[in-house]
């Protein structure tokens, strides 16, 4: 609530503070009777509890007005009108007002200043550190908790050590995700600058092969022109021509665009591709700007070696000592049944799991083909039982199904080259019953957008998801072999890995390339919205 009370007021503070004299003279006194009069009339909040919480542990001494502090001052504004690098608005921290303001009277510089820019900085600091938004109401299915920070003991060290600038470098996600999107954003912002308009693609009935003539063609090559300006891919280097057809060499870099843009390189040109490459820079921005964002809700120590699962980008990482060790596809949850974001620790796998077969599931997915089949639930390897305890079997062909309303029974799929989780699957303890597990639908894989599941994660290379978590003792563990015994058993981890459940539209493969999707559950859309950007 206090974060969410800091944002709701943030303007009115601004408005309500600085009712004073411009040229009148700065001095403890006059900070202190300042800060004591805007307390009067208007709503307390985090922001102006701040402010005075900053000038109270300094004796009400101003920072940025002493005669000898004209280099603070400009190092200050300048690290607010860099706020706009970070995916930020430097405007949201009166950066323009801040500089008329000084610019006005250089020579005795205003009350108001000192107190809005340090309240300027003050916010600055909180947002780069926590992030601007609450996470929670951005986006109520973010449930990894937004780390907690003091920006008055934070600029309070900072103007007290003399590094100021170097103070607020660190407080940003310091991982390659978010340096590689934060380059890129600087890049689009400098082509938004320009005011470029990128070539548009009409839409179109049918899809567009390779080594065919469409109209569209000059086009498309015309706009693989203006990625290859923004990601300097030597594949979207192609050459100019009004030609239209489909030639190898644009065929080459339209296969490069749809890895990029999470789609199937398979050169076909259709309705996912032309979405993605209709999207202006203002919509690569939004994008960039919000997984910035996310990545700043995240903590700062994400461990030496842990997993971040994209659920947006439908793809997993593996990282070991801030680098990354490998990636794979992966198939989400439906859109109603969307995976949730939030992070814990895999403590264990399972080799040949039974799968547990939720009520919801058995009820709304399962029934209707038992009823259809009455031999489905036989030829799936599903058991019926009475209860969790799995000690009561029930006879499937003794039940009427059709009667069959709130679902009282337990299924149980048995382990098998059947079995809906394959022949792993990777536990770690949460509220949401999600996990990661192998799968047996591997065809899913090839797909654009991979949303299937009923929520947990299925994923195209376990065995290597595996060695990975296990380390040394993956060997020792055998792990293909006890696989291949057919038998149910548990591996415990000597050290739990954590595991990260993101929602990263735009984002970064750790070498620089950063990669976009689509806005599969809408999340981006709602926390864009939120934050009015």
């Amino acid at each position: 609530m206090a974060t969410a009370c800091y944002l709701t007021f943030f303007a009115l503070v601004f408005m309500v503070l600085p009712v004073v004299a411009e040229n009148r003279v700065v001095s403890a006194e006059s900070i202190q009777e300042q800060l004591a009069k805007s307390v009067q009339g208007s709503q307390d909040n985090v922001a102006q509890t701040n402010l005075r919480r900053f000038y109270a542990q300094r004796n009400y001494q101003p920072v940025w007005t002493l005669a000898d502090h004209a280099t603070l001052q400009d190092t200050a504004l300048m690290l607010i009108k860099r706020a706009d690098e970070e995916g930020l608005s430097s405007n949201d921290y009166r950066i323009e007002s801040l500089r008329q303001r000084r610019d006005e009277t250089p020579d005795q510089v205003s009350l108001a200043f000192e107190l809005d820019l340090t309240r300027s900085l003050l916010a600055l600091a909180h947002d780069l550190r926590s992030g601007r938004l609450v996470a929670s109401l951005a986006d109520p299915d973010w449930h990894i908790p937004q780390q907690q920070f003091d920006p008055v003991m934070f600029l309070q060290q900072a103007v007290t050590s003399g590094k100021l600038e170097e103070a607020f470098a660190d407080l940003p996600p310091g991982i390659p995700q978010y340096r590689s999107l934060k380059q890129l954003l600087l890049k689009f912002r400098a082509l938004m600058a320009t005011g470029i308009v990128w070539a548009r693609i009409p839409e179109g009935a049918s899809s567009i092969h390779p080594r065919t003539s469409h109209a569209f063609i000059p086009l498309i090559r015309q706009r693989i022109q203006e990625a290859y300006r923004i990601f300097e891919r030597p594949e979207y280097d192609v050459a100019d021509s009004d030609s239209e057809f489909y030639d190898d060499q644009l065929e080459g870099a339209v296969k490069v665009f749809q890895r990029q843009y999470g789609l199937n390189a398979d050169g076909i040109i259709g309705k996912n591709t032309r979405q993605a490459l209709d999207m202006t820079p203002d919509e690569h921005i939004r994008q960039l700007r919000i997984s910035l964002e996310r990545l700043r809700w995240l903590p700062r120590k994400l461990g030496n070696r842990y997993i971040l699962v994209n659920i947006a980008g439908f793809y997993l990482v593996a990282v070991q000592d801030n680098a990354r060790v490998f990636g794979m596809r992966i198939v989400v949850g439906r859109d109603y049944r969307s995976t949730p974001s939030f992070n814990s620790r895999i403590s264990h796998l399972v080799l040949n799991p039974y799968w547990n077969i939720p009520t919801s599931i058995a009820r709304k997915d399962l029934l209707p083909k038992q009823r259809n089949n009455p031999g489905y639930f036989a030829s799936e390897g599903i058991r019926v039982f009475s209860d969790y305890q799995y000690e009561s079997e029930l006879d499937p062909d003794s039940i009427d199904w059709y009667s069959v309303n709130h679902f009282p029974y337990v299924l149980r799929q048995d382990p098998g080259r059947k079995n809906a989780l394959g022949t792993i699957k990777f536990m770690f303890p949460n509220p949401f019953s999600i996990y990661l597990h192998d799968t047996p639908s591997k065809y899913l894989f090839q797909k654009d957008i991979r949303a299937f599941s009923s929520g947990c994660i299925r994923l195209e290379k376990p065995l290597q998801l595996a060695e990975f978590v296990l380390g040394k003792s993956f060997e020792r563990a055998d792990i293909a072999e006890r696989i291949r015994s057919g038998k149910t058993q548990t591996v415990n981890l000597s050290e739990r890995v954590p595991v990260y459940l993101l929602y990263l539209t735009a984002w970064s493969n750790g070498q620089g390339e950063v990669y976009f999707s689509s806005d599969v559950y809408g999340r981006d859309r709602r926390a864009l919205a939120y934050a009015r950007w």
